[in-house]
């Protein structure tokens, strides 16, 4: 026997007489059921009914009062793109007293972004190689409020 294979067997060993010492007990309960039947109200009797009610994704309730035609166009260049995974989401925020939109980035690494009520960007407060973002907004998930779901991408 290899030196290694007989360490491992005897390990394992070691092992198992210690769990053994403990004083662990199994049982498997005997008594019979409450009821006196096994088919009684303590055990449903399978049907081949189907239990599961389908029902259609419910389109998300965005928040589509009063969008800039900005970012109409930029959902529009979205939808117009093949579908992300993840699907892209832009929330309306309160931002240092403005209203901002914030676009969620499609994958990893990548910037998502701020943008001001004008469409103009102000800054991506996360992604990027560290995560952290482009550091010009570093306080904006401390600071946003008043969280609204403008768009998502529906696909």
């Amino acid at each position: 026997m290899r030196p290694t294979l007989f360490f491992a067997v005897s390990s394992a060993a070691l092992l198992l007489t210690g769990a053994c010492q403990r004083g662990v007990a199994v049982t498997t309960p005997t008594d019979a059921p409450v009821s006196g039947s096994v088919s009684g109200p303590d055990t449903p009797n399978p049907t081949s009914a189907n239990t599961t009610n389908l029902t259609r994704n419910r389109p998300a309730a965005f928040d589509t009062t009063a969008r800039p035609r900005w970012l109409e166009a930029r959902i529009q260049s979205h939808l117009a793109e093949p579908k992300l995974n993840p699907p892209i989401h832009i929330y309306r925020y309160r931002y240092n007293g403005e209203a901002v939109y914030f676009e969620t980035a499609p994958c990893c690494d990548q910037f998502s972004t701020v943008y001001d009520a004008k469409g103009k960007v102000l800054c991506h407060p996360d992604g990027g190689i560290t995560g952290r973002g482009d550091g010009n907004c570093a306080d904006f998930t401390k600071k946003r409020t008043a969280e609204m779901l403008v768009w998502q991408d529906p696909r």
